[in-house]
């Protein structure tokens, strides 16, 4: 059995915006935080796809992130969030 959601997505943004709830954490959107040129966290994510030295390709909730540089790692990865290290030179958003 299908279980409806009760709440439309117009009287969802509206309840995020008059308590002023991050998007992030009450819609489950990817959070993308840059430091520099070398490292890069992202929060709420779903899976890795890819992971080669030069490009790192992540799913998110809506879409599919890739990064591109050199001597790209994954420092460390939880279910919430993982840390990637290395030039980071391309953060690009694909649908």
């Amino acid at each position: 059995m299908k279980r409806r959601n009760i709440f439309s997505s117009e009287l969802k943004e509206s309840v995020v915006r008059a308590f002023d709830l991050p998007p992030d954490l009450a819609f489950g959107s990817v959070l993308v935080s840059v430091t520099g040129q070398n490292e890069l966290f992202i929060e709420n994510y779903r899976g890795i796809l890819e992971y080669k030295d030069e490009h790192i390709r992540v799913q998110a909730k809506d879409c599919r992130i890739l990064i591109v540089g050199k001597r790209l790692k994954i420092e460390y990865y939880t279910n919430e969030e993982m840390k990637i290290e290395g030039l980071i030179e391309q953060i690009i958003y694909e649908n």
